[in-house]
């Protein structure tokens, strides 16, 4: 028998994590259940044949140093935990236009243009940057760490009144779509494809629908002087063992292979959890989903749920999925020049969601080579949710029409790491082809979608609260939304806002030390 908890958070992606550690740290008693045998959401690790996989994220920045503005690492200092980072600067990219190296920093891009042959449009880039600046400043001087969903508020933020006065002028121009304000200062259409790629990476959405705030983040972490790429020692793995030995130091602990079946509620609270074996667990505070909203959903008697709640939600538009290709490879004389990320793009003209269109690679071993056995690489390919679930659903898992199915779309994988390294098949020693069902059970994700596709300027991510009493959720189904620093800081808001307001004030006096 498990015993009553005061919080249990359902989930152990980083979001849920991130939540859970720093309600630790509060001094509540914090209980993480995750259905999957290995903790991290769709950023665990995982192993085969002696290859240590990442199954999501691999591309991180502003985790290797502190104080910085990426809520991830604040988090990890809240919790005093760290990983061992490893660093480097620059990425290949393969264009229509052709192949480059894309150095991060402040004048990265500009020496690109260079290579293109288009240093006359150089000014342009120059005009956005300085536009971003005032933007990327005022993200930063306004930590996630300060934000709560109640009255709260106005003491948390207010700490920070002073700093920001100078940058209030630019406040409705981070809640914009990013395309507005990149269209003011860039007519040049090769650094307009650039920056709806770069949007698209972060967040699902092209220019036109990502929200400003989160590329003016983005600026200020990528394009400033002497600035490095992290990746973890041991893989992303890694950044998730060392989440759970914070929640665990502080008197928090986590059960895996826990299905979470239904969320129970008792005069209008949420009251615990019923797992999938029948066992049932208490909560005296409070329940947070780490969920995706449609799954969490799913976990509720919606006959006792407010019906705008479940139109609202349900109505929420999922992203597409993704294919994953995990190979083992021999790693004999690669090209000493070999990066270990990618990214490649078949046609501009289509735009970077269309489907099997962008294909990005990662190959952490270059940086890791203990991710590998001797003398081999780990390879990770995937289309960022750009995979359709609709041509899946219908398919049956262990069939030879979904083993056919699985090659045939994966061979844009294939081609595009051809590009990197063309001899690709010869050196191939394992393959494992994920689609969207292997999301979907895997991941416990709806559908098997990355998040919500939520357009900036017409439709907003929902906060932490729900109309459920002691029920509240994080992570990308809500504010700030998709991606790793967007779901710690969702983590972060949760924990806050369940928290005492005196607490939440010492927090933020330790990460201002």
């Amino acid at each position: 028998m498990t015993p009553d908890t005061e919080i249990i958070v359902i989930g152990s992606g980083i979001g849920g994590l991130c939540c859970a550690g720093l309600l630790a740290r509060y001094g509540f008693d914090v209980l993480v259940l995750e259905s999957h045998a290995i903790a991290g959401g769709a950023a665990h690790s995982f192993v085969r044949n002696g290859y240590h996989f990442d199954s999501g994220p691999s591309l991180y920045s502003g985790l290797s140093y502190s104080p910085s503005s990426n809520p991830l690492r604040q988090v990890m200092d809240l919790l005093d935990v760290d990983c061992e980072w490893l660093q480097y600067d620059a990425w290949g990219v393969d264009l229509p236009e052709g192949y480059f190296r894309a150095d991060v920093g402040s004048d990265g891009f500009c020496e690109m243009l260079t290579q293109m042959g288009k240093s006359d449009v150089i000014p342009q880039w120059r005009n956005l940057q300085e536009k971003m600046r005032p933007l990327g400043e005022a993200s930063v001087k306004l930590p996630l760490a300060a934000f709560r969903e109640d009255l709260g508020a106005i003491f948390t933020l207010g700490k920070y009144a002073g700093e920001l006065l100078p940058y209030l002028p630019y406040a409705p121009q981070l809640n914009d779509p990013f395309g507005k304000v990149m269209n003011k200062a860039v007519q040049d259409p090769f650094i307009k494809n650039w920056l709806d790629l770069l949007c698209f990476m972060l967040s699902g959405l092209p220019a036109s629908g990502t929200i400003c705030a989160e590329m003016a983040f983005m600026f200020a972490e990528w394009y400033r002087p002497e600035v490095l790429l992290d990746y973890p020692k041991g893989g992303s793995g890694a950044i998730i063992e060392a989440l759970i030995r914070g929640l665990k130091n502080f008197g928090g602990s986590i059960k895996l292979n826990s299905h979470v079946e239904q969320i129970m509620m008792e005069n209008g609270k949420a009251s615990g959890v019923r797992l999938r074996n029948g066992e049932e667990i208490r909560a005296k505070k409070a329940v947070v989903s780490n969920a995706p909203i449609w799954n969490t959903l799913g976990l509720l008697d919606q006959k006792k749920l407010p019906q705008s709640f479940i139109k609202k939600r349900q109505g929420m538009k999922p992203c597409r999925s993704f294919m994953h290709l995990h190979l083992g490879i021999d790693g004999k004389d690669l090209p000493p020049e070999t990066e270990c990320h990618y990214l490649i793009v078949n046609d501009w003209e289509r735009g970077v969601a269309a489907e099997q269109n962008v294909v990005a690679v990662s190959i952490p071993s270059l940086l890791d080579p203990s991710l590998a056995p001797d003398g081999k690489h780990g390879v990770h390919v995937y289309l960022p949710a750009t995979e359709p679930y609709e041509l899946w659903e219908d398919q049956q898992r262990n069939t030879d029409d979904y083993a056919e199915f699985k090659e045939t779309r994966a061979q844009v994988m294939w081609d595009a790491l051809a590009k990197v390294i063309p001899d690709i098949r010869q050196r191939t020693e394992l393959e494992l082809i994920g689609t969207p069902l292997t999301h979907e059970r895997f991941l416990r994700t709806y559908r098997g979608t990355y998040g919500p596709e939520l357009v900036a300027g017409k439709e907003r991510f929902p906060g932490c609260t729900t109309p459920i009493s002691q029920l509240y959720c994080c992570g990308g189904s809500t504010f700030p939304g998709i991606g790793v620093p967007a779901v710690a800081g969702s983590g972060i808001i949760a924990a806050n806002t369940i928290a005492p307001l005196g607490n939440h004030l010492q927090i933020l006096q330790a990460i201002a030390k």
